[in-house]
């Protein structure tokens, strides 16, 4: 497993960061993190492979994954959502490894919500075929404001029989646990179509706390995918009002949270992944062998 950063943080500031994916590479370069992850709409210059490509290899970063939001609100895509689809796939399909992540625009309500979900999934299986012709993996991102398509319990389980076997999911715990379900829960039950996953955090009165700081369970998390062998990205989206006015800092914070907390969650977890690999996912636990010993190499 991975960590990476998404640039939300600096989003939330739009006019002054949209297209400064270099000062965000170095921010999150020097925090430590391993990959970033970029919505299509923070690029500016950088929507060229060779930009986008310059400033993450100057940060030691990987590209995680590339973020694609649109409405897809008819039947298919309209000729802009299809054209900005393509450059996505073109661009990410040239970053070894890379995701395309695909994520639905939250409209204003949930009226006639079957027939949006499934005009919405029509759009999704349209995009990952040209993405798949084009050796480019996507997943799919739900999240949770009131006017999200795929926001409930009900609303994953049409999601996730909807989609082709080739989309992936990432849950996005914050947005999990605002749509009323259990994030732990949620990564267990849908666990083997995860290829993907965002953690952010929230207070008790659902709003968006920095990542360690409020009730989701980011480390728990963390540390199930560690011990199921998961082998992704998992990406931090702090969307907390300290984020918004320093995004810079809370990157700089969260690298601090990475080394304290989720790092040595996978030093623990190191020895029960040699045990998984002779057992097998139920989708609850890993049937283990009883007298493995702790204390194999390190990775």
């Amino acid at each position: 497993m991975r960590i990476g950063c998404q640039t939300y943080s600096w989003q939330m500031s739009l006019p002054l960061y949209q297209g400064r994916i270099d000062h965000i590479c170095e921010v999150v370069g020097r925090a430590g993190f391993a990959g970033l992850e970029p919505e299509v709409i923070m690029l500016g210059q950088f929507a060229g492979a060779e930009h986008l490509r310059g400033a993450l290899e100057a940060n030691n970063l990987e590209l995680a994954a590339l973020t694609l939001v649109e409405d897809w609100g008819g039947e298919h895509e309209t000729p802009q959502e299809r054209a900005s689809a393509d450059a996505a796939i073109a661009l990410a399909a040239s970053f070894d490894g890379a995701l395309l992540a695909l994520c639905q625009m939250p409209g204003r309500d949930r009226h006639d919500l079957a027939e949006r979900q499934r005009r919405v999934l029509s759009c999704v299986r349209d995009v990952a075929r040209r993405a798949e012709a084009a050796g480019l993996r996507t997943t799919f991102h739900p999240n949770s404001p009131e006017g999200s398509l795929f926001r409930t319990a009900e609303d994953y389980e049409v999601l996730l029989d909807g989609l082709p076997a080739s989309v992936g999911f990432t849950p996005d715990l914050g947005h999990v646990a605002r749509g009323g379900m259990g994030p732990l829960a949620v990564v267990k039950q849908y666990r083997e179509r995860v290829n993907h996953v965002h953690a952010k955090d929230m207070d008790g009165d659902g709003r968006w706390a920095m990542i360690g700081t409020g009730v989701v369970p980011v480390a728990e998390v963390a540390q199930l995918l560690q011990r199921t062998g998961y082998e992704g990205w998992f990406v931090l989206e702090d969307e907390s009002e300290l984020a918004e006015r320093d995004p810079d800092g809370v990157a700089a914070q969260l690298g601090q949270y990475v080394d304290k907390v989720l790092r040595p969650l996978y030093e623990e977890a190191q020895y029960e992944e040699a045990r998984c690999a002779h057992g097998r996912y139920d989708g609850e636990h890993f049937e283990k062998e009883e007298h493995y010993e702790k204390g194999g190499p390190n990775g």
